[in-house]
């Protein structure tokens, strides 16, 4: 009987997906090389064929997110080029990185946490830093094409709004993170659009 073929790429990303679930549920400081072989049903022999340190699992897991993330939110960034209602389209965009469903809240939980632990970790600062960057020109964009379509004012000040809208963004996603029950995705979806009107 031949030995069955494990698919590293496979592995690797099941692996990141433990770490995730371990980070939502516990923190970070849980995400220890053994927690993760438990919670991904490995030995930790396993997790180590497959990564070098406990550093390099967690930096892989962050690498992973920022893709998924960046993947699903362009894949909405082409509805900004409908110029019917282009506050809309960015509404629905920038709605993405808001916690409005589990999915988008686990992912939000999981931002906050390896962004918090990038103080002391010097190895995910780089990615935090991707993170704060990535958010800033997701603004950018989408208060560029309000102005060129003329839904908001030709003379706004598009580098100060992203920095204003990025900020608020990131309050309506610690607000849901941390009072789910009192910063509702209804809320958070009211705040954004009440945002997004006043440009007008």
């Amino acid at each position: 009987m031949s030995p069955r073929v494990v698919d590293p790429v496979a592995r690797r990303q099941a692996v990141a997906e433990a770490v995730f679930r371990v980070v939502v549920r516990d923190g970070v400081e849980q995400a220890s090389l053994r927690n993760v072989a438990l919670e991904a049903g490995l030995a930790i022999g396993s997790i180590r064929h497959y990564f070098d340190s406990h550093d390099d699992m967690i930096i892989f897991a962050v690498e992973a997110l920022i893709h998924s993330t960046e993947q699903r939110v362009l894949a909405h960034v082409q509805s900004l080029e409908d110029r019917t209602d282009p506050r809309r389209p960015a509404e629905r965009v920038l709605s993405e990185v808001l916690p409005l469903d589990e999915r988008r809240r686990d992912e939000a939980v999981l931002w906050l946490a390896f962004a918090t632990a990038a103080r002391t970790r010097p190895s995910l600062l780089p990615h935090a830093e991707q993170l704060y960057d990535g958010l800033r020109q997701l603004c950018r964009r989408a208060l560029t094409v309000m102005v060129e379509s003329g839904t908001v004012a030709a003379g706004l000040d598009v580098s100060l709004e992203a920095e204003r809208l990025a900020s608020l963004l990131n309050g309506l996603t610690v607000d849901g993170v941390l009072h789910p029950d009192r910063m509702t995705p209804e809320l958070t979806v009211s705040l954004l659009r009440k945002h997004l009107d006043s440009l007008r």
